[in-house]
């Protein structure tokens, strides 16, 4: 977790090359999962969002994917780990 805007935006642009200014949210956790850094392209440049809990750790990946869904970005940052997800409908 020592890496700022320059490392974690060279990570990036290194795996998904083109991706970094698209809007998406990029998740760094540490070892221990009691960390977490969002790195992503605001209006005008790279914002850097940090997070340490006290006690705790942030659940692990349901599965090997790499993409989340806002629902489940918004799960990890409050710390709930759901057992499944069910969509009620979709829309189109």
């Amino acid at each position: 977790m020592r890496k700022g805007f320059e490392g974690l935006s060279g990570l990036v642009e290194t795996t998904f090359q083109g991706e970094l200014t698209s809007g998406a949210y990029f998740v760094f956790l540490n070892w221990k999962r009691n960390r977490m850094k969002v790195l992503y392209w605001d209006v005008d440049g790279l914002a850097l969002w940090s997070k340490r809990l006290e006690k705790g750790r942030f659940p692990k990946p349901l599965s090997d994917e790499l993409l989340m869904d806002r629902k489940g970005f918004l799960m990890l940052l409050e710390g709930v780990t759901p057992k499944r997800i069910q969509k009620r409908f979709k829309i189109s």
